[in-house]
């Protein structure tokens, strides 16, 4: 069970909404990913406007939780101005905090992202934050009362996977709250990857909907995650620099 703020969830993989084809598209990969929780980009996504094609009327926000996310703020105000609009529009609380520092990166402004923090928590939001694979960032978004730390794997939309797996593993162990790396995953493999080292959960967009097949890949995905996740709980056996036999030899000696 993944538990963020006051919510709970049984899937640990959340799915970005953008870049698919269409709504149609978009509605078949994340049922296939059995994903309960999808980012909304609040200035690029309608959520509002009646007269066009709506989100809502493809995922019922009644049966997956919508996490509004300020997708394309390079500023600490906009941003802040952003999840306000969605929590007056939607009613929001839950919020996927970003605040990019430039536009062929798009790493987070660590510096912005911190303001940004500190005045939606103070006005009632319960915000998870993007950030870099800092772990001193992140100590300090913690600190502030954030109910998520999301760490990049490596820049949104590369597909490389995780870059810095030293530091995303100084992130979890240091971290009361969840640690869900977000953007960079390509691959099932990366995703498996991230949940072996402990992660709480992923969050992906290009990864499925840029995919030949995204309701194919959003199952791969969803497997993934699993998968990764049994594999930290079970924990994984001591690696060795030599060989051991797998059926080793009665004290030394040969039973025959």
């Amino acid at each position: 069970m993944l538990k963020i703020g006051k919510y709970s969830f049984n899937s640990r993989l959340i799915v970005g909404t953008g870049k698919y084809k269409s709504l149609e598209e978009t509605k078949l990969a994340i049922e296939a990913s059995g994903a309960e929780m999808v980012t909304v980009a609040v200035r690029r996504v309608n959520i509002e406007d009646k007269n066009q094609e709506m989100l809502q009327d493809y995922l019922d926000p009644k049966k997956i939780t919508y996490l509004p996310n300020t997708a394309g703020c390079f500023t600490a105000d906009d941003a802040v101005r952003t999840l306000r609009l969605a929590r007056d529009i939607g009613g929001w609380n839950l919020v996927k905090l970003e605040v990019l520092s430039n536009t062929k990166t798009l790493y987070p402004d660590t510096e912005a992202t911190l303001l940004a923090a500190k005045a939606l928590i103070a006005d009632g939001f319960e915000v998870m934050a993007y950030t870099n694979d800092d772990p001193i960032t992140a100590k300090k978004l913690e600190d502030l009362g954030c109910v998520a730390i999301m760490p990049l794997g490596a820049p949104i939309g590369s597909g490389l996977g995780l870059q810095n797996i030293l530091n995303i593993q100084f992130i979890i162990e240091q971290s009361s709250v969840p640690v869900i790396v977000d953007a960079g995953v390509g691959t099932a493999s990366h995703a498996c990857v991230a949940m072996e080292l402990g992660c709480d959960g992923v969050l992906m967009n290009s990864a499925i909907a840029l995919s030949q097949n995204p309701v194919l890949m959003a199952q791969a995905m969803k497997h993934a995650i699993i998968a990764g996740r049994h594999c930290y709980e079970a924990g994984v056996m001591q690696q060795k620099q030599y060989a051991q036999a797998s059926s080793p030899l009665n004290n030394g000696k040969s039973i025959f």
